[in-house]
């Protein structure tokens, strides 16, 4: 994994375009379905939908 670092900024809705670079690189394409949470330490998470998911269901945790 390439892990290319990208700074983004947060409008005034509180949104955030992801560059789609990042996108393929973490296996997401335009219209995925995404979970997002905060890990803490100022960190949010994204996950493939199905992923979260499918651990929720075989570990009881995402």
């Amino acid at each position: 994994m390439t892990k290319t670092p990208a700074e983004l900024m947060i409008d005034g809705e509180g949104q955030v375009g992801l560059p789609l670079g990042l996108l393929a690189e973490a296996g997401l394409d335009p219209g995925s379905r995404v979970i997002a949470f905060s890990d803490g330490d100022g960190r949010l998470v994204l996950r493939r939908y199905e992923d979260a998911v499918r651990d929720l269901i075989d570990r009881g945790t995402m």
